[in-house]
Order: structure tokens, then sequence, then C-alpha cells
């Protein structure tokens, strides 16, 4: 399927990377939608949502519209990662790296977990909904 090779090639050159939080918005979105392509557990998957959308809120401070933007390019690449053909694909990740660095992420989503309960509040403070970026 080169329509999402072409896609993401066109996300890359039309939309560059700005701000820490579209960087978020653009890796995550690649990582969480390889995710779901590889199979990974949608309770994993949808907690490393949640991650990604905690940074995005937190690298985008009180910016509503970089939030709105970060938010919107996290939907753009999950979708075109999500649902590539590997059979016909050269840019689809390896589920064996998708694993593991899905793996690295939730490592961080632990630690960021602690410090909150250590603060008694929870860093995590919006879920993650699939209708995000919509």
């Amino acid at each position: 399927m080169m329509v999402a090779a072409t896609t993401l090639a066109a996300l890359l050159i039309a939309s560059p990377i700005s701000t820490d939080a579209d960087r978020i918005a653009a890796k995550g979105g690649f990582l969480v939608g390889n995710a779901h392509r590889c199979g990974v557990e949608p309770d994993r998957v949808v907690r490393a949502g949640e991650l990604i959308r905690s940074l995005i809120v937190a690298a985008s401070a009180d910016d509503n519209k970089a939030q709105e933007q970060a938010t919107m390019r996290f939907a753009e690449f999950f979708l075109v990662s999500a649902f590539a053909d590997p059979g016909k694909e050269k840019l689809v990740a390896s589920c064996r790296t998708v694993a593991s660095e899905l793996g690295r992420l939730e490592a961080h989503q632990t630690r960021l977990a602690a410090l909150g309960s250590q603060a008694g509040e929870n860093p995590l403070n919006r879920p993650f909904r699939l209708t995000d970026g919509e």
C-alpha cells in the first residue's frame, strides 16, 4: 500500500516539526500506531496513548492551539502507521523494535506515576480518548 508511505512522507515534508509538542506527537503517533498494527494488547496501546497525551499537554504549556495541532499530528501519524501494509511498504517498523520501544515508554510512565503518587497527585490528569484528534 504505497498510499500510506506517500502519506507519511507528505506529513513529514508538508508540516515540519517546529515545537517539542509536535515532535512528541509525531514520534508518539508513529510508535503507538505501529504498536496497534503489531497487535500489542489494546490496554498497553491506550496507556501509551495516555502518556503521549500527557506529554503533549506538558510540552504545550498553556498554548491550546499548539496542543490541538500536536494532537492532530499524533492522530495523523497514528493512522498512517497503524494501518500500513507490511507486505508492500518499505517504511514499516519491525514489531520487535516497536515492542522494545513501547516497553521503554512504559518504563517512563511507571516512574512518572511513582513521582505523582509521592506528590499526592495524578500526573496523568486526563485520560486518552479514542476521539482525541478528530
